[in-house]
């Protein structure tokens, strides 16, 4: 029996990579889009994907959306930072109420948000979340409204992860603030404590985690969480390094990121005044255990640093094909 998964938010990051995931483990994969033909041309790197026409704001939208789906991917996210408060519960109110229609299981990305300061720096699946930041609190709701939804009858998983990096997924941390996408490699910016411990996600390695979890549905809770180890960096600043070599450029400049300009242009731009309120996660070690994920699945999935940072930087267009082959030597591949 072909399985079917509706994703929300498939031209993201992470959505874009739960379709590839899912596919490659013989899923049909559906996908809601406001413009589905533009979606369609835009993204067809994605493969052969049903999109539908819908609004995830709309409640009505994605209820019909997945009609007959088995799982329900919540990958929406307000990019930038913006209108969080105003778009990110009612985005999952309606995943929500489409799951329940359709009797399927909710899958939602998790982050460390959630999380503040007296639960660092290593974070369990049942760590204590008392956020000290806006965000933090939206993040918190969201997932007390998920597991209250599993009360209401919805199987929900949560994965929860570190900062995003991705071959397809610019809108991060990595892709708007370590490099420049679309210019040609000259350096790299960090904008943490380069001593404070840092966790990463690759993007096509997290999707594969949700989509081997859900190959064994029948083994997890009404109501799942498991934490992503990812890439950790016991000294953040050691992805910056560990960038310059995969772009074949080992002696590049690590420069520091400019908070100081954020600060000045905060009062003005939404966006920098929420990265403000997120600087405190890059003066900290914060850890995700992964234990339980791993005692699951046997292993995590996990692409070679260098190698990941690679297919990272050549996807937003950071690397020519001179600077590619010089990775590969440096890495002894060649």
């Amino acid at each position: 029996m072909i399985r079917t998964i509706l994703i929300i938010g498939a031209t993201g990051g992470i959505g874009g990579e739960a379709a590839l995931a899912f596919r490659a483990h013989g899923w049909q994969v559906r996908a809601m889009h406001r413009k589905p033909d533009m979606a369609a041309r835009n993204f067809a790197w994605l493969g052969p994907i049903d999109w539908v026409k819908g609004d995830a704001m709309k409640t009505d939208d994605v209820v019909a959306a997945a009609a007959g789906a088995d799982v329900v991917f919540h990958g929406a996210n307000p990019p930038g930072y913006r209108n969080w408060k105003g778009t990110a519960l009612p985005m999952l109110e309606s995943s929500i109420a489409a799951a329940k229609a359709a009797g399927a299981r909710l899958l939602f990305p998790g982050t460390v948000y959630n999380f503040g300061p007296d639960a660092f720096p290593l974070l369990g699946e049942t760590s204590p979340q008392h956020p000290k930041t806006r965000k933090g609190a939206i993040r918190v709701a969201m997932e007390t409204r998920l597991r209250e939804a599993s009360d209401e009858g919805v199987p929900v998983l949560i994965v929860r992860a570190g900062d995003f990096f991705g071959v397809h997924g610019g809108n991060n941390w990595f892709g708007q603030g370590l490099v420049k996408p679309g210019k040609p490699f000259r350096s790299v910016t960090y904008p943490g404590k380069r001593d404070a411990g840092h966790n990463w996600a690759f993007l096509p390695d997290l999707a594969e985690t949700f989509a081997r979890l859900v190959d064994r549905a029948g083994e997890l809770g009404r109501f799942e969480v498991f934490h992503f180890g990812g890439h950790w960096f016991e000294k953040g600043v050691e992805i910056a390094e560990a960038t310059r070599r995969a772009a074949g450029k080992p002696d590049a400049p690590i420069r520091r990121f400019p908070w100081f300009a954020v600060y000045l242009a905060a009062p003005f731009v939404e966006t920098f005044r929420e990265m403000l309120e997120m600087r405190y996660l890059w003066k900290v070690p914060v850890k995700l255990d992964n234990r339980k994920l791993i005692a699951f699945l046997g292993e995590e999935p996990h692409t070679p640093t260098e190698e990941a940072l690679r297919l990272t930087l050549k996807g937003l267009g950071c690397l020519d094909e001179k600077s590619v082959g010089m990775g590969a030597v440096a890495e002894g591949r060649a």
